[in-house]
């Protein structure tokens, strides 16, 4: 058993969604799942398994940061977990984006320390797994939800005294940042398992300005992303990873 994530192998299904907050992950069982069963309780790292449309799904909190999520996504491998959807929130960093947008992240700038201890001093671009980036793209069409695809930036910091940082940033096209993908995506290419990222934009970081998303949008926004992860998880699940 491993020492965070207490469960036993087949206790978690092969297709699991990653947001970092526990109850996040408690609502999404709790209002998406059928026969919802809690795996994991340990640290309040809340993590269930249950069905979707007749397909197991399980989904674990990972907390906040590229270490934490590390140790969650780890022994989530250890359990038999194959595909792995992080589904968070992030700062958006273009102009045109609103609150509540969708993104599908197809590579994660290492702005953090976690990916540069597995990979030492290899250069490395931490990248979504193509299957569940096509699946989520073709789930968000047939629900009719827009969302942009492309790179984002997993940083160490949410308070960041470089306030230039986000601008330069922005103006090399990086859609958004968080805290947590590009550790997923190396350890998915690591460990032979596929990694993805859905985010939704709950602030906007722009020009200086920093803009909150409220309480209910960010609600509703969520809702959204979440029936496009657990279509995506779903379809999915009939191939090897790439």
């Amino acid at each position: 058993m491993p020492i965070h994530v207490r469960a036993e192998p087949g206790e978690y299904a092969e297709a699991c969604l990653l947001p970092g907050d526990p109850l996040r992950a408690e609502y999404i069982a709790e209002t998406y799942l059928d026969n919802a069963v809690q795996r994991n309780s340990e640290r309040g790292m809340l993590g269930y398994t249950g069905e979707f449309e007749g397909r197991p799904v399980s989904v674990q909190a990972t907390g906040m940061g590229c270490p934490s999520a590390a140790i969650v996504i780890e022994e989530l491998v250890q359990l038999g977990v194959k595909r792995l959807l992080r589904v968070g929130t992030c700062g958006g960093l273009q102009p045109d984006h609103a609150l509540g947008d969708l993104i599908v992240a197809l590579t994660a700038v290492p702005a953090d320390a976690t990916a540069r201890h597995y990979i030492g001093s290899d250069q490395h671009c931490p990248t979504a797994d193509w299957e569940l980036v096509h699946a989520a793209v073709h789930a968000a069409k047939e629900l009719g939800q827009p969302l942009r695809v492309g790179p984002i930036v997993s940083s160490d910091i949410f308070y960041n005294p470089d306030e230039g940082q986000y601008e330069r940033w922005s103006k090399r096209g990086i859609l958004a940042v968080e805290m947590e993908a590009a550790i997923l995506f190396t350890l998915g290419a690591l460990r032979g398992v596929q990694a993805g990222c859905l985010l939704t934009v709950s602030d906007i970081v722009v020009e200086g300005e920093f803009t909150r998303i409220s309480d209910d949008e960010l609600r509703a926004a969520v809702d959204r992303m979440t029936r496009v992860a657990l279509a995506t998880v779903t379809a999915a699940g009939s191939a090897e990873p790439h």
